[in-house]
């Protein structure tokens, strides 16, 4: 079985059987992603995360397509209905739709009009009306099987149920519905309409009061959009292709002549496509344009997800969190290196004069008991109030204050998590402290958070809820393990995310260092319950020991690998501390001569560049970041003015800015550049830091658009210049009407899934 697996599974994504063999027994050994993309790349020929997920997932579809197959095979043996030629096309059924549409004439049934009429005994009548012989009178024909004990009391009762015989069919004929199937794709429209009397109160839908698209072209978000809008009422949505293009296939395949008996057949295919057959093929429409469009949606939010978990780190700093506010004031965790907390404190700047001057007070005295690094201020509600405020304090002249995006920091701090850490702290405080660690190490801080709550997504609570966990999961897994982990400092929440160890581990891992103290080697872990030698095997070159007993602990370097730096360092006659501080030594090294059956180049090039930046962390550097002065609410805004600002959301339809005012501006995907862009990912990424100019403000509905462009104006006119253009062109040369075919059907895949 596994075989086949394999071969189909390369063929798909284009790599070569070895490869997806590998990957495949490595997962049945119980290896994760993170692991044999870092640790088994002579096994796997250097494949990367993305085309090992991909194998994994792709795997899964797989095993239960046969899982479907042996259910269904066991429901007809059940109901003796197998036959060799049926089980010969189930086993031969490639996708999981075409395997549905084989076993649907044979799927148990709730009453139908059909099956009403077979109770009847009417099944024969409409046998041989469907052969069409041009000599057979149907009328004659149903006169024979009137039977008022069975409810025929006419002929055309008889003919009638017959039709509807007929019309079951049609509809459950693998044939046609994959020629619908096609259609569907290439031909319908999405049709989307106001409810009635909901015009005022679905306002925010207008755009989709009266919108028809293409099926195959639709964007992930005008789908997710239009189906929020027919879910809380304000829409109504139809999927459907030209109705007389679905007829004509139809009459196509079944009608075969023009006699009488051709004519019944013609009126069953019209009621079955209007009836049947066009509900399914709109069902399963909706549902495959949903997962596209979810697919999409959460590879967005993934993306964006990733930037923000490897933004740049302040690094271990003494910090103050704070939580703004105005009428309750602002909440301040005065932090220590390691992110613990030392004090709470709380000051009132924008109560009174007299309110500022003892803030300003209460600053001062905190400053001069505490060594402060850095001051980290939430970006909502009065943030830049507080920034200034805090800037313009002459004792923190040489302390950066940093504004830092508070998402989910309420969340956080009425989590578990945060209930445990600080039982008897105030939420309020709970966010600083969340605040102030956020700015020191981002990723540390942001897996105590539910990632749906950082507000980085796209309809993320319109998307398939477990499909959007599950690629949030593997995006926060690959970004710890790739920064990788001291567990000597880190949170039980960020242990749980590394390789091999999961929520109960790092539980333990925690409840063994508080015991017993810090871990002096790698090899301790294997002390800690439950912590077995796969799971140390997954996890331990993910986790760092900085300042132990073996200085290869915290580097990426296996410990299987140990004994390789070893000898490469007594080959040399030095020792391997000497190998890690000294590039002239490391140049002397023929990494050939350690290759070995089970150790390549691959791993040996990677265990020297590990020797050269010993757990080198892969983020960016630190940049301070400032907002534009002067501007700090929506008020102050003005078409034309040009604005620092930072990237806070990536959507397929362009990028959410924030200036500074507590309300992010829209970026729409036609102004992000000054070049045509397909992808918003193309030109920006969250956390990104930008140059924008202000478009429009509608202070009614707070919302600002903007501008990336190098010149907003500029580029538009000549937009409107190059569109005239063409279209004079277009009209000219009588093509103004003519249909563009899309540059790429989505659903080519689909169709065949």
């Amino acid at each position: 079985m596994i075989d086949k697996y394999v071969l189909k599974i390369a063929d798909e994504l284009t790599l070569r059987t070895n490869q997806v063999q590998a990957v495949i027994n490595l997962l049945e050994e119980g290896g994760t992603v993170p692991f044999i993309a870092r640790y088994r790349k002579e096994a796997t020929d250097s494949l990367d995360e993305v085309e090992i997920t991909a194998i994994r997932d792709r795997l899964a579809q797989l095993e239960e397509l046969d899982k479907r197959r042996e259910s269904i095979l066991k429901s007809l043996t059940e109901r003796e209905l197998l036959t060799d030629e049926l089980k010969g096309k189930i086993e031969a059924a490639k996708t999981l739709t075409s395997l549905e549409d084989i076993y649907l004439p044979f799927r148990p049934k709730r009453r139908t009009r059909g099956t009403i009429a077979r109770g009847k005994g009417l099944e024969p009548l409409a046998k041989l009306i469907f052969d069409q012989d041009k000599n057979f009178n149907p009328l004659q024909a149903a006169e024979k099987f009137i039977d008022e004990k069975k409810g025929v009391d006419t002929a055309e009762q008889g003919l009638a149920g017959a039709r509807d015989i007929i019309a079951e069919w049609i509809n459950e004929d693998q044939d046609a519905r994959e020629k619908m199937r096609l259609l569907y794709v290439n031909k319908g429209t999405f049709q989307s309409k106001v409810a009635k009397d909901k015009e005022a109160e679905g306002l925010k839908y207008q755009n989709y009061f009266d919108k028809e698209e293409a099926v195959n072209t639709a964007p992930s978000h005008r789908i997710l959009a239009i189906r929020r809008g027919e879910k809380e009422g304000f829409l109504s949505l139809k999927v459907s292709p030209p109705e007389e293009d679905a007829l004509e296939i139809l009459e196509g395949i079944f009608v075969k002549g023009e006699g009488s008996a051709s004519q019944l057949v013609k009126e069953a295919v019209h009621d079955c496509y209007k009836r049947l057959l066009s509900y399914s093929m709109e069902t399963e429409i909706r549902l495959e344009t949903k997962k596209r469009a979810d697919s999409q949606a959460i590879k967005v939010f993934s993306d964006n997800l990733r930037e923000l978990l490897l933004a740049a780190p302040l690094g271990q700093k003494n910090t103050i969190g704070v939580d703004p506010g105005f009428r309750t004031g602002c909440k301040m965790a005065i932090l220590d290196q390691q992110g613990k907390l030392l004090q709470t404190e709380t000051i009132y700047p924008f109560k009174s004069a007299k309110s500022k001057e003892e803030s300003a007070q209460k600053m001062k005295g905190v400053l001069k008991n505490f060594p402060v690094e850095a001051i980290a201020v939430g970006n909502g509600t009065a943030g830049r109030e507080t920034l200034s405020f805090l800037n313009g304090l002459e004792i923190i002249s040489d302390i950066p204050v940093i504004m830092v995006n508070e998402s989910g920091a309420s969340i956080y701090s009425a989590s578990e998590a945060a209930r445990a850490e600080f039982p008897d702290l105030d939420l309020t405080f709970r966010g600083a402290v969340s605040i102030g660690r956020r700015l020191m190490d981002p990723l540390a801080e942001l897996v105590k958070i539910d990632p749906k709550s950082i507000g980085v997504g796209q309809y993320q609570h319109d998307v398939n809820q477990q499909a959007l966990k599950d690629g949030l999961d593997d995006m926060v897994i690959s970004c710890v393990n790739a920064v990788g982990v001291d567990v000597n400092t880190a949170s039980e929440q960020l242990l749980s995310y590394v390789s091999g160890l999961g929520s109960q581990l790092a539980k333990n891992i925690v409840t063994f260092r508080n015991e017993n103290g810090a871990f002096s080697l790698r090899d301790g872990l294997k002390d800690v319950p439950r912590l077995g030698p796969k799971a140390f095997e997954q996890a331990a070159g993910f986790l760092r020991i900085r300042g132990g007993t073996n200085c290869l602990d915290a580097s990426a370097v296996h410990p299987e690998s140990y004994r390789i730096v070893e000898n490469m360092s007594s080959d040399l006659g030095c020792n391997v501390s000497d190998l890690m501080n000294d590039g002239l030594i490391r140049q002397r090294i023929d990494i050939k001569k350690y290759v070995t059956d089970s150790v390549g180049i691959p791993t040996l090039t990677d265990i020297l560049a590990e020797l050269a930046k010993p757990g080198r962390d892969p983020r960016k550097q630190f940049e301070i970041f400032e907002f534009t002065e002067g501007v700090n609410k929506p008020e102050d805004l003005q078409p034309g003015m040009r604005l620092s600002g930072v990237v806070t959301n990536v959507t397929a339809f362009g990028a959410f800015v924030d200036i500074g005012v507590h309300q992010d501006g829209l970026v729409h995907i036609s102004q992000l550049a000054d070049r045509f862009i397909k992808d918003p990912n193309d030109a920006v990424k969250v956390h990104q830091k930008v140059s924008v100019t202000v478009m429009a403000i509608d202070l009614d509905r707070n919302r600002i658009s903007l501008s990336m462009k190098s010149d907003p104006e500029k580029v538009e006119r000549a937009e409107k210049k190059s569109s005239g253009q063409n279209n004079k062109k277009k009209k000219n040369s009588g093509q103004q009407n003519r249909r563009p075919e899309p540059f790429n059907n989505p659903f080519a895949k689909l169709l065949d899934r």
